[in-house]
């Protein structure tokens, strides 16, 4: 395990050269403006490179001791000078070759973050509104993944309705702890990856709401609890109002008419079943 240890071409199983010896990983930098336009950052590529003066991703092939987050911003240190300061990572798509995969590491910047070469692999680095990017010359490689993955870029927020999931759960005894219940709850949840229909890894922001005995639930890491001082219902309702027009907030709960209220504000709902499930449990159906 070395630093460019990953250097190298690698052959796939339909026989195409790429550059990575472990894969390759790029950077994804999106930042939406106050209308909701999202603008990403993209690299023009050195006409000696590989595909030179096509437009893609500051990325590069991943060594073997890195993951695609770290392989994509070791990447983006380099060649455009970006730290990881401010930068929220929402996901990874992954395009996997047969023996050989590329990962776009999805992230959302606060600012259009300030970005020249630092290196010789780029001759240009430039914030473009999403509407402009189809219309460069891009990178065969980003352009064949392109269509999937722009769908994917919005900041996605999971809002857990915890007293109606626990009441799913079927936990013996529930109801005589709450606050433990809650907490268990959320622990898993904390400890599992959600399934994304397109990422290969996605890390929404996850809001958990409690109310009553399980206000005092401890802090979770990887999750910000909301206690509510009144209603449940209406504590869920005040975070979706909160959520930014261009995000994608989901609710889970199977209260029909919480569903509703949600759902008029834009947000999207799904039932117990859908987090038990990922937890490799059954649960119980429930409504009221």
């Amino acid at each position: 395990m070395t630093a460019k240890d990953g250097d190298g071409w690698a052959e796939c199983d339909l026989g195409h050269r790429h550059w990575g010896v472990h894969g390759a990983s790029g950077l994804l930098l999106v930042h939406h403006d106050e209308q909701g336009l999202p603008h990403v950052l993209m690299q023009k590529r050195s006409w000696w490179s590989h595909h030179g003066g096509t437009w893609g991703l500051p990325g590069g092939a991943r060594d073997s001791h890195e993951d695609a987050v770290a392989g994509a911003l070791r990447e983006a240190r380099e060649e455009a000078a970006l730290g990881p300061e401010g930068l929220r990572v929402q996901g990874v798509y992954l395009d996997d070759h047969g023996g050989w995969t590329f990962e776009t590491v999805i992230a959302e910047a606060p600012v259009l973050l300030a970005a020249a070469p630092a290196n010789s692999e780029s001759t240009e680095l430039r914030w473009l509104p999403l509407p402009e990017v189809a219309t460069r010359r891009l990178h065969p490689g980003f352009a064949a993944t392109w269509s999937e993955i722009q769908n994917t870029i919005r900041p996605e927020t999971v809002v857990l309705d915890v007293a109606n999931i626990v009441g799913a759960r079927a936990e013996h005894g529930w109801w005589n702890d709450r606050l433990g219940a809650a907490t268990r709850l959320l622990e898993a949840v904390a400890g599992r990856r959600l399934e994304h229909p397109v990422l290969a890894q996605w890390y929404p922001r996850l809001v958990a709401v409690v109310e009553g005995a399980a206000r005092s639930v401890p802090d979770i890491p990887g999750i910000q609890v909301v206690a509510a001082t009144g209603s449940g219902d209406d504590a869920v309702v005040g975070v979706v109002r909160r959520a930014k027009p261009w995000e994608r907030v989901l609710v889970v709960t199977a209260d029909r008419g919480l569903r509703e209220r949600v759902t008029e504000l834009g947000a999207e709902t799904v039932g117990p079943r859908w987090l038990l499930s990922q937890l490799g449990e059954r649960g119980r159906p429930q409504g009221r």
